[in-house]
């Protein structure tokens, strides 16, 4: 067993190195909007075209309205989506994105298109449950729940430290000293998680891996919890 895991290891690393260095790979869309509080921020201006956006799978979206703008309603009917939108960032719903493709999108007089992609860099790989535990046997990662307090309560992985989606990217310095260092990333269902892995990324960690599917498959496959 020590064995395999060892040669996991070696696979991984090798993958890593060349992808690296394989024209186009790292090339990647870039998506839309910005990052606020572990939510992707979308502007909408109203100035009359056709938005274009592109997000992840696994992002939290709010839409950032000009004041002008009076609630305008939100719709994406292959979403499901029929939502009033407000000025005040603070208090705007959010959308999670579940599912990839392109969607149509009616905004008042505005309309357009949102495209959701799956999330893929070089130095990041979306792992099972079974191959998370087996990176844990080979690397030591740092583990890091994104969840909320209260989540983290109910039950985590052993040695996982938090820092909920929210307050990351104000709490970024707590984790510089592993920005070379593996870290396997997770949350309830592989959501936040995603949203967490590209937060780090772009700010140059190199090794991250995301419990694809969270918490929730992890302990589907009887792996063990701590509370």
């Amino acid at each position: 067993m020590v064995k395999q895991y060892n040669i996991l290891g070696l696979m991984i690393g090798v993958l890593f190195l060349l992808l690296a260095h394989i024209p186009g790979v790292a090339a990647m869309t870039e998506p839309s909007g910005q990052i606020v509080n572990g939510f992707r921020v979308l502007d909408v201006t109203g100035s009359g075209d056709s938005p274009e956006w592109v997000v992840f799978r696994g992002d939290y979206i709010k839409f950032k309205i000009e004041p002008g703008m009076i609630d305008p309603i939100l719709s994406i009917p292959s979403l499901a989506i029929e939502q009033k939108l407000v000025s005040d960032l603070t208090q705007a719903p959010y959308f999670k994105m579940k599912a990839v493709g392109i969607f149509d999108f009616f905004m008042g007089p505005l309309g357009g298109t949102l495209k959701v992609v799956e999330y893929n860099r070089v130095n990041y790989e979306a792992v099972s449950a079974q191959q998370a535990q087996q990176v844990m046997d080979v690397f030591s990662p740092l583990i890091l729940d994104v969840r909320t307090p209260g989540e983290y309560a109910r039950g985590r992985l052993e040695n996982s430290i938090l820092i909920p989606v929210q307050q990351l990217q104000s709490r970024m310095d707590e984790l510089s000293a592993f920005k070379d260092e593996p870290i396997l990333i997770y949350c309830a269902t592989g959501n936040r998680s995603t949203v967490a892995s590209k937060l780090l990324i772009d700010k140059g960690f190199t090794r991250i891996f995301n419990l694809r599917h969270g918490i929730a498959d992890w302990v589907r496959n009887k792996y063990p919890i701590v509370k």
